[in-house]
């Protein structure tokens, strides 16, 4: 089993929701689902605060509390690996699941060698990745064909989507080996606000 996870942040780059789809790789069907709103964060107000609600929460909860409920939800799918797209982004947020290994889904939608959907034509770097048109709304409509597709950006929602990318992709677990992430957290976890909550 694996998780492909999702985040929406604050307009001061706080986590205020959490989306978790967990499958496998040998039907990429949605085995098991998760989503939490985070208090405070959730009236900081951000690019998609509209969103918050189109799916009700498991758990609008603390950070602390979140967090807790999804490590226990993770180990009771025996999930060790997590995806992401654009999983930098979500690794830096939650330094609390980096004992997991991350993978990025966006390096292989966007690569040529990975993604036969690219047109011939379309302009790539030397290294095969597209130029631009590579988030998730960009690549799902390539892969499935449907323009008429629109990224919700709810957490969950997000999650599930990016799941389908994955399902779409085809590819086996052994080829998301050029894609896993390191660990580098980018900002001191102990010293931010967040941090403090947590203790509490």
């Amino acid at each position: 089993m694996f998780a492909v996870i999702d985040t929406e942040t604050t307009w001061r780059d706080e986590v205020m929701s959490i989306g978790i789809a967990v499958s496998d790789f040998d039907s990429f069907a949605l085995a098991d689902k998760r989503y939490y709103i985070l208090t405070p964060y959730k009236d900081h107000g951000g690019m998609y605060t509209d969103t918050l609600y189109v799916r009700t929460p498991n758990l609008e909860c603390s950070r602390a509390a979140a967090m807790k409920d999804l490590r226990d939800f993770l180990k009771s799918n025996d999930v060790t690996d997590i995806f992401a797209y654009n999983a930098i982004f979500d690794h830096r947020h939650l330094p609390e699941l980096q004992y997991l290994d991350w993978y990025d889904i966006m390096k292989l939608a966007a690569y040529r060698q990975y993604n036969p959907k690219i047109p011939y034509n379309a302009d790539c770097c030397g290294t095969g990745r597209l130029k631009s048109g590579y988030g998730v709304e960009s690549i799902y409509r390539m892969l499935s064909g449907n323009m008429r597709y629109s990224e919700l950006h709810n957490a969950l929602t997000d999650a599930v989507d990016e799941l389908e990318i994955m399902r779409m992709l085809k590819h086996e677990f052994t080829v998301y080996s050029n894609a896993k992430i390191t660990s580098t957290v980018t900002k001191d976890w102990t010293k931010s606000a967040e941090y403090d909550i947590i203790k509490k």
